[in-house]
């Protein structure tokens, strides 16, 4: 079951945008300085790589008490035991999802639109994985800015958490949180930075900062 104070500073893996720093040591620094909850996105590796990367990366998650997300794969997730699935707009239907994982795993979806949040939350979707917010370059598949203004649109459209995706960091998450968001999503903003650690704990700084002032 989705704890939504799971979804604060959701870290969303890339191994390209790791510098070339293993996947584990990458999450474990993220997940040490304050990630709380990981997606795990592995678009190019084979079914057997991602099965033995999710399953590394899953005892790191599970030491550290952090829900551990597979990102598009059904199988991976219930194969390996994960807390949760994330799909996209072309990815595996929510119902489908729904129907093989059952009440296993929580299911997030990516959504770009108030028309595509409230199909997911009808649908039966946990949360929402919303933007691009900003212009970003970490996902080649993020489409065009929506902005603040976006974002708030949907937050205020739907009953389930949000998650803000797409150029959100240090600068710019506490006017994120100010939508009324659950959290955000980062990929290069931890992964890409020179000390991973550092880099999560100053996020997650902010966001504790920005969720105390209500």
């Amino acid at each position: 079951m989705l704890n939504p104070a799971d979804l604060l500073l959701y870290l969303c893996t890339d191994r390209v945008l790791s510098l070339g720093r293993p996947i584990t040591e990458a999450v474990e620094e993220a997940v040490a300085g304050g990630v709380t909850m990981v997606q795990l996105r592995e678009k190019a590796a084979s079914t057997g790589e991602f099965y033995r990367i999710a399953l590394e990366v899953q005892a790191i998650t599970r030491r550290f008490h952090v829900p551990l997300v597979i990102n598009d794969r059904l199988d991976i997730a219930l194969a390996v035991g994960a807390e949760g699935l994330h799909i996209g707009q072309s990815d595996l239907p929510l119902s489908a999802a729904r129907r093989l994982g059952g009440t296993t795993l929580f299911i997030g979806v990516s959504v770009s639109t108030v028309k595509e949040a409230l199909d997911a939350q009808a649908a039966g979707a946990d949360y929402l994985g919303v933007g691009a917010v900003y212009p970003t370059g970490s996902k080649a598949d993020a489409g065009e800015a929506i902005g603040l203004e976006g974002l708030a649109g949907i937050r205020a459209a739907v009953g389930i958490p949000v998650v803000a995706i797409g150029g959100v960091n240090g600068a710019n998450a506490a006017a994120v949180m100010g939508t009324g968001v659950a959290g955000i999503a980062v990929i290069s903003g931890i992964l890409s930075r020179p000390d991973i650690r550092a880099a999560a704990r100053n996020l997650r700084m902010i966001l504790d900062e920005a969720a105390a002032r209500g």
